[in-house]
Parts: C-alpha cells; structure tokens; sequence
C-alpha cells in the first residue's frame, strides 16, 4: 500500500497500474484458500506474493538502476506460471484414471506452457510500449530491446526448470485438492 501511494503523489501511472495489479494478485492465497478450499500454506502464499510485490516495487526504477533486478523478476513470475500449470496437469492427471502424463511430458509441458507465457507477457510488452510511443504517454511496461527480450525469456525458462524439476515434491497437496474438487464437479452433474 506504501508503494501505492508513492505512486500516487508522484503521479506515476505505470507505478500506479503496477501496484495495482499487484495487490488485486496478493489477494489470490486468501481467495483460494478461503473460496476453493486449496491448501495454500505460508511459503506458497509467499511464492504468490514475492513476485509481484518485487515487480510493483521495480516500478520506481528498480529495473534500471539493478542491472540483475529484470531477470529475478522474471525467474520468480515464471516459476509462478509454472506452478500453476503444473498444479493443473497434475490435477487431471491423478483426477482421471484413464489420464497417464509420464513425468517426463509433465516436464516439457511446464517448459513449454511457461515460455509460451512468457512470449505472450512480452509481445504484451512491445504493444503497450509502442502504444505509449504513438499516444505520447509514458509505457506501463518497457521493451528495451531484442536481447533484453531474449534474456527475459531464458530466465522465464530458468523458472520453468526449477518447477519442473522440484514442482512435484511441493505442489503435490495443491494438485490433489484440485484432482478432489474435478471429482466433485463430476458427482455432481
């Protein structure tokens, strides 16, 4: 909330559009929990919230003046999407006993689920930019460059990798509940 109301006696709008997005996304751990009964336990929750507290933060420069600050952003966002993909094909594998995903294919599918985010996040960026260069407005997000875009991308995998690999181990109770709520949408039709 601090970071929001710098933003607005600086009146920035990308400060402003970023904090906002980032709070309505903190609310996410409790509307899971409370109103999909997911187990969402203090170290997801932080999971959910690091990301995009450090993305609303950067807004005030942070991107520009730390040159590492763009790609640890990128790692800690991608290897969020990863883990809600990964929830969610798990989920339906363990839900229907004539689905089978190898552990394999659940990998490349995060590997790939997740950079196909991050092509979307940064075609996102480029329209934004180019429609704040055509209306003369400051841009709520940048693209800098096509290495800048690349690098984002490769952290983007780094991410993936890492939920990939260790996703398994701590997604496990999300996938199930989310495998237990399919069950009772089913039942109940």
């Amino acid at each position: 909330m601090v970071v929001f109301l710098a933003g607005l006696y600086q009146r920035r709008v990308g400060v402003l559009v970023n904090v906002g997005v980032a709070l309505a996304v903190m609310e996410l751990p409790g509307l899971l929990e409370r109103d999909y009964g997911l187990p969402i336990d203090t170290r997801l929750t932080l999971w959910i919230v690091i990301p995009v507290f450090l993305h609303a933060l950067g807004s005030f420069g942070l991107y520009g003046a730390i040159g590492l600050w763009d790609n640890l952003t990128h790692a800690l966002s991608s290897s969020l999407v990863a883990a809600a993909g990964y929830a969610t094909v798990r989920a339906f594998d363990v839900h229907d006993p004539d689905v089978y995903l190898p552990r394999k294919f659940v990998a490349a599918f995060i590997l790939v689920f997740t950079l196909a985010f991050g092509v979307l996040w940064e075609l996102l960026e480029f329209g934004l930019d180019g429609l704040a260069s055509w209306t003369g407005t400051a841009s709520v997000l940048a693209q800098h460059s096509l290495a800048n875009t690349m690098t984002d991308l490769v952290f983007d995998l780094f991410g993936a990798l890492l939920v990939a690999v260790w996703g398994g181990a701590y997604l496990a109770g999300v996938s199930r509940s989310l495998a237990d709520k399919l069950a009772a949408g089913r039942e109940s039709d």
